[in-house]
C-alpha cells in the first residue's frame, strides 16, 4: 500500500484547504484511513478517520464543525477539508490506512504517507 498526501499551504487564519491522500495497492478499499498531524518536537496525533466505504467517520473534539473527512471509493482517495483554519492547525499532517477501527491512534496504522505542510498564520 502507497499513500501519496497533497494539498498543504500556508494560509491566514479563516482560510481553508483540502488536502488529499491517494492510495494504491491491494486491499486499501477495505482498510480504514485517518488523517493524524504533528508539529515539531510533538507527538503525532489523531484528527479524523473514515471507515472502509466512507459510512462513517470519527474526530477529535478540536475540529469537529471545522474539518470534514471523506472518501471517493472509486478514485483510492481521502479527503480532508479543512474550513476555518486557526493557527493551532499548523502541523505536518499524515495520512494514514490500515484494518483498524475508526478510533485507532497512530501506532496501530500500519500504512503512511509522507505528510504535507499546513501553515496557519497572519
Amino acid at each position: 500500500v502507497q499513500l501519496q498526501a497533497s494539498g498543504g499551504g500556508s494560509v491566514q487564519p479563516g482560510a481553508s484547504l483540502r488536502l488529499s491522500c491517494a492510495a494504491s495497492g491491494s486491499s486499501v478499499n477495505s482498510y480504514t484511513m485517518g488523517w493524524f498531524r504533528q508539529s515539531p518536537g510533538k507527538d503525532r496525533t489523531f484528527v479524523a478517520t473514515v471507515s472502509w466505504n466512507g459510512g462513517s467517520t470519527y474526530y477529535i473534539n478540536s475540529v469537529k464543525g471545522r474539518f470534514t473527512i471523506s472518501r471517493d471509493t472509486a478514485k483510492n482517495t481521502v479527503y480532508l477539508q479543512m474550513d476555518n483554519l486557526i493557527p493551532a492547525d499548523t502541523a505536518r499532517y499524515y495520512c494514514a490506512a490500515g484494518p483498524v477501527p475508526l478510533t485507532a491512534g497512530p501506532r496501530e496504522f500500519e500504512y503512511w504517507g509522507q505528510g504535507t505542510q499546513v501553515t496557519v498564520s497572519s
